[in-house]
C-alpha cells in the first residue's frame, strides 16, 4: 500500500525538465523548411485604409507572400467569432466583424493589416517595412467616459452611442424603494484600471497543412485547445472539426489572455494552406502589449443602502466596461454573468440591482483576465464598505462582521446558493494578525511615514465552463497515461493530476504520464479559466481512474474465473478473498492488449465525463500594511496576510503558489500597473516593459497567513474550491484600503488604482492646499 499522496506537498514533476531548459514551448519547436510570418500592424487607432502597396515587398528576396484583407476575403475566411453570444442581454449584443486582417478601416493601434511570409524572420521583417499603407486618420475615442458622451466619435455605426450591449440582473424597483427609505446611502464611483497580462512567454504559433488529407494543424502558445479549435473550424475556415487539429505544448503563463482566438492563429493556418508550407509566427514583447487581449478596464457607479444599525439593505450597481475595438472571444461574459455572480461578496445584501453596458473604444480588445469579473465585483463592495465606514463614522470591521453570511446554504440576491464558508473565522484571524499595528504606526510616524492598515474579504464564484472529460490508460510498457481537457500554463497540473490518479490507484507517482492540449487526444475539453481545473478536471480524472479499476476487475474476473463482485482491488493487486487467488493490475492490463473484449478496451482505458454546473465558493480575508513617504508618495508594502478557505487542499504548497501568484497580480494592479492610451491619438503610452510597471520581488513582503480546510466543497467529490484566481480577487481592495487608511489623516478620501507615487503625491499636495485654504478661510471669518 503506497502512502496517500493527496494533501501532501511534493516536488513538481514538471520542474525537472523546466529547470534543465528542456521545456517545449512554441518558439522551441523545430519546423524544418517552415516559412516565417511577420504581422504588419496599424500605427493608427482609427483610420480608413485607402490603399496598400506591397509590390516592392513581394519582389524582395526570400519573400513567399504578402497577404492583405482582400486576399482573406477572396479565400472566404470568416471573421473571428465571439463565443458567448447566448448571454441573456437586455439589449441585443452588437458583434462587428473582426477579421484577421483589417478591411477598409483600422480601429486600434496594433490591428493587423498585412501578413508577410518569407524564408526567414529577417527577410519577413525587411519586407514588412517595404509595404506602404495609405491611411486616412479618423478621430479616435479611447476612454469610457469619452465613448459614452453623445458627441463622441463612432467606433462602429451599428453600435449606437458606442454601446455593444446592456445587461441587467435584479429588479431595480425594490432596490430604489430600499434606497429611498434607508437611514444611510453611500455613493461610490470607482475605476478598475486596464492591465496588460504580460506573461513570461509571448504568444506564438505554427500553422501546418497536409494537402493529402486537407487537414490543418495549429500549434500555439494558447490555453484550451478545443475552445480554439471549434470556432476556427466552425466559423473561420468552415471545415469539419476533424479537419483542424490544435495542439498546445508548454505554456509560459497566460492568465486568461491565451484562451482567446487571435488573428495570428488564423493567419498562420491560412498562409500554410495557401502556400503549401508550414508557417511560424513568434510575437515580440511589443506585439504582446498591443495585440494580445488586455484585462479589466471598467467604470462602476454604486449606491449602498444601510439601516440605522449598519445593516446592508440594498446595492445598486451600474457598470461601464471597455471592450476595446472588437468583441473578443468571451469578453461579454466578464462584466455580465461573471461579475453579477459575485456581486455583494460575502455579505448578506437582500436586494441587488446590477446593470452593465459594454463600450466600444479605439483600443486593444479586452477579454478575460485572472478572475474575470470577480475582482471587479469584489473591489466594488470592499471599497464601498470602507467608504461607508469613513463617511458614517462606523468601524469598517464592525460593518463587515455585522453583514457577513450567517446561515448556510445562503441564497444570494444574484440567485446562487452559497454552500458554506469560514467568513467570520477569516476576519477574526486577520484582526488577530494585525496585533501591534498601533505601535508600528507610531514608529512610522516618528520616521515621518504614514502607515495604513487595510482589510478586504472576498467570495469567488468558481466554476468556469461546466463539465469536463478525462481519460486514463495503462500502456503496454506499464506507464499510465492521463489525459484531461483542462490546460496548464504553469499551474502544476502534471503533478496534481498524477497525485489524484496515483492516490486512486494506489500506485507510485513515477508511473504516470500526463497529456493535455491536443484535440486529437480527447474529443472535447474546457481548458482552464474560472478556477475550474481541479473542480471539473480533477473530478473527471478521479472518475477515469475508478473506471480503469472497474475494467480491471471485470477482466480479472474472467481471468480468475470468478464473479466480478468477488474481485477486490487494492494498490495494484486484484484478489478473490474466498479463494486466495490474485493477479496484478499490470498483468490484467497486458491481458487487455492480448485478448481485448467488447467490455474492456486495450490498456483498461476509461474515459469519464464529469457533468457538473455547480459553483464552488473560495473565500477569505486578507490584510495589508503599507507605509507611505508623504514627501515622494512612494508606497512600501510592509505586510500582507492571507486567511483563505479553498476546501480540501490536494497539494498545499501548489495551492499557496497559485494564491501568491494571484496576490502579486492584484498588488500589481493596485500599485503599479495601468495600460494607458493617449486621448488625442489613441497611441498606447505603456507599450513596453520600459513604460509598464510590473511588481518585482523587492516590492513584496514575505506573505503570512493560513489556509483553512474545515469546509470541503460539496460541489465535487474531491472537496476542492478553485484557488487560481482568488489572490487577484482579494488583493486590489486590500491594498487600496490600506493606502486610503494611511492617507486618511491628511484628508485624502479617494484614489483610483493604481496608487502610484505620483498620484499619491499629487493627492497629498491637493489635500494640504485645501487644508491651508480652510484654515485661512476660518481665520478671516
Amino acid at each position: 500500500m503506497t502512502e496517500p499522496l493527496l494533501g501532501r506537498s511534493i516536488n513538481r514533476l514538471e520542474d525537472e525538465r523546466f529547470v534543465r531548459g528542456r521545456g517545449r514551448y512554441v518558439a522551441d519547436l523545430a519546423a524544418p523548411k517552415a516559412l516565417h510570418g511577420v504581422v504588419i500592424r496599424s500605427p493608427h487607432a482609427h483610420a480608413r485604409i485607402r490603399a496598400i502597396n506591397a509590390d516592392a515587398a513581394r519582389r524582395m528576396p526570400d519573400v513567399a507572400a504578402v497577404l492583405t484583407g482582400e486576399d482573406l476575403a477572396a479565400d472566404s475566411i470568416g471573421p473571428l467569432p465571439c463565443a458567448v453570444t447566448q448571454i441573456p442581454m437586455t439589449t441585443p449584443l452588437v458583434v462587428p466583424p473582426y477579421h484577421a486582417l483589417a478591411r477598409g478601416a483600422v480601429r486600434y493601434v496594433g490591428e493587423p493589416v498585412g501578413f508577410v511570409v518569407a524564408a526567414n524572420a529577417e527577410a519577413a521583417r525587411d519586407a514588412a517595412e517595404a509595404v506602404t499603407v495609405d491611411y486616412e486618420p479618423l478621430p479616435p475615442v479611447v476612454a469610457i467616459a469619452e465613448a459614452i458622451d453623445p458627441n463622441a466619435p463612432s467606433v462602429w455605426p451599428q453600435a449606437s452611442g458606442n454601446i455593444a450591449f446592456q445587461f441587467n440582473r435584479g429588479e431595480i424597483g425594490p432596490v430604489e424603494a430600499a434606497i429611498r427609505d434607508a437611514a444611510h446611502v453611500v455613493q461610490c464611483e470607482l475605476v478598475n484600471n486596464r492591465v496588460v497580462a504580460a506573461p513570461l512567454e509571448t504568444r506564438g504559433a505554427l500553422g501546418e497543412f497536409d494537402a493529402a488529407t486537407g487537414r490543418l494543424h495549429l500549434t500555439a502558445s494558447a490555453a484550451g485547445a478545443h475552445g480554439i479549435r471549434n470556432p476556427l473550424a466552425d466559423d473561420v475556415f468552415h471545415v469539419s472539426r476533424d479537419k483542424l487539429r490544435v495542439s498546445i505544448p508548454d505554456v509560459g503563463g497566460g492568465f486568461g489572455m491565451k484562451n482567446v482566438v487571435y488573428p495570428e492563429w488564423v493567419l498562420v493556418l491560412w498562409a500554410a494552406r495557401r502556400l503549401g508550407r508550414s508557417v511560424k509566427w513568434i510575437g515580440d514583447r511589443n506585439e504582446d502589449f498591443v495585440g494580445s487581449a488586455h484585462g479589466r478596464d471598467s467604470l462602476v457607479r454604486a449606491r449602498l443602502a444601510l439601516d440605522r444599525d449598519g445593516r446592508f439593505l440594498a446595492l445598486d450597481t451600474k457598470v461601464f466596461a471597455n471592450l476595446g475595438a472588437y468583441v473578443s472571444t468571451v469578453a461579454p461574459a466578464v462584466p455580465t454573468m461573471a461579475m453579477a455572480s459575485a456581486m455583494g461578496g460575502v455579505y448578506d445584501i437582500p436586494l441587488i440591482a446590477f446593470e452593465s453596458r459594454g463600450v466600444f473604444t479605439n483600443t486593444t480588445p479586452v477579454d478575460a483576465y485572472r478572475g474575470a469579473g470577480k475582482p471587479e465585483a469584489n473591489y466594488l463592495i470592499e471599497r464601498c464598505i470602507d467608504i461607508a465606514a469613513d463617511q458614517l463614522g462606523i468601524d469598517a470591521l464592525k460593518l463587515r462582521r455585522k453583514n457577513i453570511f450567517r446561515r448556510f446554504p445562503h441564497a444570494s440576491a444574484m440567485g446562487l446558493s452559497v454552500e458554506q464558508g469560514s467568513f467570520k473565522h477569516a476576519i477574526d484571524s486577520a484582526v488577530a494578525a494585525a496585533d501591534g499595528f498601533k505601535a508600528r504606526q507610531k514608529s512610522s510616524r516618528a520616521r515621518g511615514g504614514l502607515r495604513g492598515l487595510g482589510y478586504a474579504c472576498f467570495l469567488e464564484t468558481a466554476r468556469g465552463i461546466p463539465n469536463e472529460v478525462a481519460e486514463a490508460r495503462i500502456r503496454e510498457d506499464g506507464l499510465i497515461e492521463l489525459k484531461v481537457g483542462t490546460h496548464s500554463s504553469g499551474q502544476g497540473h502534471e503533478t496534481t493530476y498524477a497525485q489524484i490518479a496515483a492516490d486512486a490507484l494506489g500506485l507510485p507517482l513515477q508511473r504516470f504520464r500526463f497529456h493535455q492540449g491536443d484535440t486529437d487526444e480527447l474529443d472535447s475539453g474546457g481548458g482552464h479559466g474560472g478556477a475550474r481545473s481541479m473542480h471539473q478536471g480533477g473530478t473527471a480524472l478521479l472518475m477515469a481512474a475508478e473506471g480503469v479499476i472497474e475494467n480491471a476487475r471485470r477482466l480479472a474476473a474472467r481471468l480468475l474465473q470468478a464473479g466480478m463482485d468477488a474481485v477486490q482491488y487494492e494498490a495494484g493487486m486484484l484478489r478473490v478473498a474466498a479463494t486466495g487467488q490474485e493477479i496484478s493490475l499490470d498483468e490484467v492490463a497486458r491481458a487487455s492488449y492480448q485478448t481485448p473484449g467488447d467490455d474492456v478496451a486495450p490498456g483498461l482505458t476509461h474515459q469519464a465525463t464529469h457533468l457538473c454546473d455547480r459553483y464552488t465558493f473560495p473565500n477569505g480575508c486578507h490584510l495589508a500594511e503599507v507605509e507611505i513617504d508623504p514627501e515622494t508618495g512612494a508606497v512600501k508594502l510592509d505586510r500582507y496576510v492571507i486567511f483563505d478557505d479553498y476546501g480540501r487542499l490536494l497539494d498545499p504548497r501548489l495551492t499557496l503558489g497559485q494564491v501568491h501568484g494571484g496576490v502579486v497580480q492584484g498588488i500589481g494592479q493596485a500599485l503599479f500597473e495601468q495600460a494607458l492610451f493617449d486621448e488625442q491619438t489613441g497611441q498606447i503610452l505603456s507599450g513596453s516593459l520600459m513604460d509598464y510597471a510590473l511588481p518585482r520581488a523587492d516590492d513584496l513582503p514575505a506573505f503570512e497567513g493560513d489556509l483553512a480546510q474545515d469546509f470541503p466543497s460539496k460541489a465535487n467529490r474531491l472537496g476542492v474550491k478553485g484557488s487560481g484566481q482568488a489572490g487577484a480577487i482579494a488583493a486590489p481592495a486590500t491594498i487600496m484600503n490600506a493606502v486610503m487608511n494611511a492617507l486618511a489623516p491628511l484628508g485624502v478620501r479617494h484614489l483610483d488604482m493604481p496608487a502610484t507615487p505620483e498620484r499619491i503625491w499629487q493627492a497629498i499636495r491637493t489635500a494640504r492646499r485645501d487644508a491651508t485654504h480652510r484654515r485661512l478661510a476660518s481665520a478671516f471669518h
